[in-house]
C-alpha cells in the first residue's frame, strides 16, 4: 500500500485528512505546525533534502492540508541544491500565493512525487450541489449570485476566496487575514445595509478562477457558522465541488440552531 505524506498547515483540515489515512507521514513547515497532530517539521530552505527523505521512505504521494503563510527565508540555511532554486522560489513568492504554491507543487512533481487532492482522499469533504440546512430566500440567492460575480472578478488578483454580500452590496472581501477577520469586519458594518429589514446578507466562498484545486481550496466548518451568525448573516453558500466542508454533521447542526442556511451552489447552473 502506498504511504502518503501530509504536508500539514494550521487549522482543522490536516488532522481530518490524517485521520482518514492509514499510517500517514505528517510534516509541517517550520513555524506553521498544526495543533493536536503529531508531526515532523521541515524548512523550505532545505526543500530538496526533505523531498529526498520522503522518497527514501517509499512515499510517492503528497497531500497539502491546512493554512500556510509565506515563511521568512534564512539565506544561511539553504543547502547547496535548494540554493540553486532561490531565484525561482523568490520570483514565485513575489507573484502571489497562487504562483508560490504552484511552484512548490512543480518542484515536488519534478522529483516524482504526485500531489493528491482532498477530493481524492476524502470526497465527502467536498460536497456536491445541494442545500444542507435552511432555505435561502430569493433575495439571498441574488446576493449569492452577486458574491460569485465579485469573486470571479477579483480572483485573478489573488486576493482571497470569500465575499460577504447583503442586498446586492459587498460588505467585505477576504484578504490575507482570512475568513474570520472578514466576517468580523462585516459585522462591524452590518448597519450599512440599505434596508435594515431587508436581506441580512450571505457569505460566499469559491476557488479562484484557474486555481489548482489540489491545494488551498476554500474551507468552511463549524467555526465559520458561528462567525457568520455573529455577523448577523442569513447563511453560507459556496461553490459545489470546489470547497471543503469540515465536520459536516456539526456544521449542519450549528447552522440549523442559528437559523442559517448552508448551500453548495452548482457553479454551472
Amino acid at each position: 500500500m502506498t504511504r502518503i505524506a501530509v504536508i500539514a498547515g494550521k487549522g482543522h483540515l490536516a488532522p481530518a485528512i490524517a485521520r482518514a489515512l492509514t499510517d500517514p507521514a505528517v510534516y509541517a513547515l517550520d513555524g506553521f505546525a498544526p495543533e493536536g497532530l503529531d508531526h515532523k517539521t521541515f524548512r523550505l530552505e532545505r526543500l530538496l533534502p526533505f523531498i529526498d527523505d520522503l522518497i527514501d521512505q517509499g512515499i510517492t504521494q503528497v497531500i497539502f492540508a491546512g493554512a500556510i503563510r509565506r515563511p521568512r527565508l534564512d539565506p544561511e540555511a539553504f543547502d547547496p541544491r535548494t540554493a540553486q532554486m532561490v531565484p525561482r522560489i523568490l520570483m514565485a513568492m513575489q507573484s502571489g500565493d497562487d504562483a508560490a504554491l504552484r511552484t512548490v507543487l512543480d518542484i515536488f512533481e519534478e522529483n516524482d512525487l504526485s500531489i493528491c487532492s482532498v477530493q481524492e482522499i476524502c470526497p465527502d469533504m467536498v460536497p456536491d450541489a445541494g442545500i444542507l440546512a435552511g432555505t435561502p430566500s430569493a433575495a439571498d440567492k441574488r446576493d449569492v449570485q452577486r458574491a460569485a460575480q465579485i469573486l470571479a472578478g477579483t480572483g485573478g488578483l489573488d486576493i482571497g476566496q470569500g465575499a460577504v454580500v447583503a442586498q446586492g452590496l459587498c460588505l467585505a472581501l477576504e484578504t490575507l487575514p482570512g475568513t474570520e477577520a472578514m466576517l468580523h469586519f462585516a459585522a462591524l458594518h452590518a448597519d450599512m445595509r440599505p434596508n435594515p429589514d431587508g436581506a441580512k446578507g450571505v457569505l460566499y466562498k469559491a476557488p479562484k478562477p484557474g486555481q489548482d484545486r489540489r491545494i488551498d481550496l476554500p474551507t468552511i466548518g463549524p467555526d465559520t457558522v458561528d462567525q457568520a451568525a455573529r455577523a448577523g448573516l442569513a447563511g453560507i453558500a459556496w461553490e459545489a465541488g470546489g470547497t471543503i466542508l469540515l465536520d459536516r454533521a456539526e456544521t449542519m447542526r450549528r447552522a440549523e440552531a442559528a437559523g442559517l442556511f448552508l448551500w453548495a451552489v452548482d457553479a454551472e447552473a
